[in-house]
């Protein structure tokens, strides 16, 4: 059961979606999802339903809202098309690690006000990923579990990459790894997962053998069903222990 809401934050206005359970179960335990490069759509509320009739409340919040209208993109072709790809890139480069760490307080209070208390767990696709970590660093008092599934630059150079946020972070922390994935090659994974073992964070980290960069999104080119299912078990076995 979706509905689309607005979020003021201290730079505008988000537009989000709220779902929960279809059979209307009340709960008050709140999850938001951290879209990939493509934005919000139906595929992250068809995985947003599967989350909310387990038994949660899920904010499903545009990241791209200083940016303007844009899309809707196609996420098979998209990056094979200049203008879409160009202007992807534009807004994923805008919307800043930072930024979305910002937006935190926003999102969260977003899912009090629809009935959520006590401990969140945040859960990222892709760009998602990075950012589903930060905000566990940056609200330590309410994210109490942090998924990334093919993640990317989650261990990077950069001074903004989540992995130097590790001692920040006290929710368990689970990261889902593509087999192949440029975006974290196995010189990143092995840096993430000694840095979070030095910082003392409850962690796990699973290869998921076969599997491409967006094998979870059920309209990206590379989907597998089977894949998809095994992380929808994962995740929702990490929020059943935590929240």
């Amino acid at each position: 059961m979706k509905k689309d809401i607005e979020i003021r934050t201290a730079d505008g206005i988000a537009k989000a979606a709220v779902i929960k359970s279809a059979n209307g179960a009340a709960t008050s335990k709140g999850v938001i999802i951290y879209m990939d490069a493509f934005g919000p759509r139906e595929a992250l509320y068809w995985m947003g339903q599967r989350i909310a009739d387990a038994g949660y409340i899920v904010l499903v919040p545009d990241l791209y809202y200083r940016s303007g209208a844009y899309g809707p993109f196609n996420a098979k072709t998209a990056f094979s098309q200049e203008e879409s790809k160009t202007q992807i890139r534009a807004m994923m480069a805008a919307t800043t690690q930072e930024l979305t760490a910002k937006d935190g307080d926003a999102f969260i209070a977003a899912l009090d006000a629809e009935g959520a208390s006590g401990p969140v767990g945040v859960v990222g696709y892709c760009m998602g990923g990075a950012r589903a970590l930060t905000a566990a660093a940056n609200y330590p008092e309410r994210i109490a579990a942090a998924a990334s599934f093919h993640g990317g630059s989650l261990a990077s150079d950069a001074e903004n990459s989540p992995h130097r946020l590790a001692d920040k972070i006290k929710a368990r922390v689970y990261v889902g790894v593509s087999g192949i994935d440029n975006s974290f090659p196995p010189e990143q994974s092995a840096r993430f997962a000694e840095t979070f073992r030095v910082a003392g964070v409850d962690h796990a980290m699973e290869n998921y053998v076969g599997m491409a960069h967006g094998w979870t999104v059920p309209d990206h080119g590379v989907y597998d069903e089977a894949g998809s299912e095994r992380h929808f078990k994962r995740l929702l076995t990490l929020f059943e222990e935590t929240l």
